[in-house]
């Protein structure tokens, strides 16, 4: 329900009672993955999603009734053969979705109230419920943020066992520093109440950073395609006379200063994307040295096929490895025969794109590949112990 938060939010504040509808795990080619919800008051309103319009009529009924009797039930649709007109995906697919009611006198809702606001406000937050286990259990939850000690601080729990929801808290935060939403499998010693238990693990986090390094005509149109995708994006030039506001309005953070001595001061984690298009050795080559050192998602760089075995060189000149080039997207992009910067752009972003879920990059017309190949969907429904 975290990516719906800013608007559960405001039903919070407002004192909505209200029902939130939840994927849990999917299978085969479901449209949307874990994490995505769809949340229905009490006048019948609705936000959100959780299959692109397949089952959304039935998942809504199910909120409104959880808002009638407050039970919180985990239901599983998919597509029949028999019946391609029943409720289900016609895409083939397998979806489990957890239907939890949040009203006023409902226990769960201080601890959904307190994760709504910080993933509305920008901070990082996990929410844990239990989707399968004992019923008096199910839909209980526990709000985890991000601490500087060892152990993850949380708010709720499950009212079972304190070691429970330790575990839990352990579990989520985990997840939390990957940015990852997916379930977590508890066998039943772990649970400390009598059964094993299967918990939802949803993530907020901060935007990802897409750093270009590069104020020229390709950059612009990066800036506006980084931002489509989501990113936090920082132009950073160490000419003045072109790392502009009137150049990158689009752009969060716009940088005067050599691109070697910002990377350097500048934070980064797992998912930043570097970019680095100003095709010029005095440049590239300390900003690539300490980029390939970094533990970031992805590094590209800009230039010919002839610039790109110069580069190289250099590179190792100043001691960078061959284990270390070999993580270096150059010529950066796909091959899409870009020539405008907003194709070039298009090229880069699909790399990034392919990069980041797995894809190959090939056309999906004919090929025997997946459509989907999230790194999430290791949550696979198969390891949903009780559906409906």
């Amino acid at each position: 329900m975290l990516d719906i938060a800013e608007e559960l939010h405001r039903w919070v504040e407002q004192g909505r009672d209200f029902a939130v509808a939840t994927v849990v795990a999917v299978g085969g080619s479901a449209p949307r993955r874990p994490g995505a919800a769809l949340a229905v008051d009490t006048d019948g309103t609705a936000i959100g999603s959780v299959s692109g319009g397949c089952v959304e009529g039935a998942v809504y009924d199910l909120c409104q009734q959880a808002l009638l009797d407050g039970e919180t039930v985990l239901e599983r649709f998919g597509y029949s053969d028999d019946d391609a007109f029943a409720v289900g995906l016609t895409c083939g697919g397998v979806i489990d979705i957890l239907v939890t009611p949040v009203r006023a006198k409902d226990p769960a809702r201080p601890t959904v109230a307190a994760a709504l606001s910080a993933a509305a406000s920008g901070s990082a937050t996990a929410l844990a419920r239990i989707v399968s286990g004992p019923a008096e259990l199910l839909g209980r939850a526990l709000a985890v943020r991000p601490d500087d000690s060892h152990s993850p601080s949380y708010d709720g729990g499950f009212g079972a066992h304190p070691e429970l929801d330790r575990t839990v808290a352990a579990e989520a935060g985990a997840y939390l520093d990957a940015g990852r939403t997916g379930t977590v499998e508890i066998g039943e010693q772990g649970s400390r109440c009598g059964a094993p238990l299967t918990v939802l693990v949803e993530s907020s986090v901060p935007p990802p950073r897409m750093i270009v390094f590069g104020a020229i005509d390709f950059a612009s149109a990066l800036v506006r395609i980084g931002k489509f995708l989501g990113y936090r994006v920082t132009v950073c030039d160490a000419r003045p006379v072109f790392a502009t506001r009137a150049r990158f309005p689009d752009a969060d953070e716009i940088v005067v200063e050599w691109p070697h001595k910002y990377l350097d001061r500048t934070d980064t984690d797992a998912r930043t994307v570097l970019c680095v298009l100003t095709h010029d050795a005095k440049f590239d080559v300390p900003l690539l040295e300490l980029a390939l050192r970094l533990p970031v998602a992805y590094v590209g760089a800009m230039g010919s096929r002839r610039t790109h075995l110069d580069r190289n060189e250099r590179l190792r000149q100043v001691g960078v490895t061959e284990l270390e080039l070999a993580r270096l997207r150059s010529p950066i992009g796909l091959d899409l025969g870009a020539r405008t910067p907003e194709e070039t752009a298009l090229s880069i972003a699909a790399e990034i794109v392919a990069n980041r879920r797995g894809g190959s990059g090939i056309s999906l017309t004919g090929a025997h590949t997946p459509i989907h190949h999230d790194a999430s969907s290791s949550t696979a429904v198969g390891r949903i112990g009780s559906v409906a």
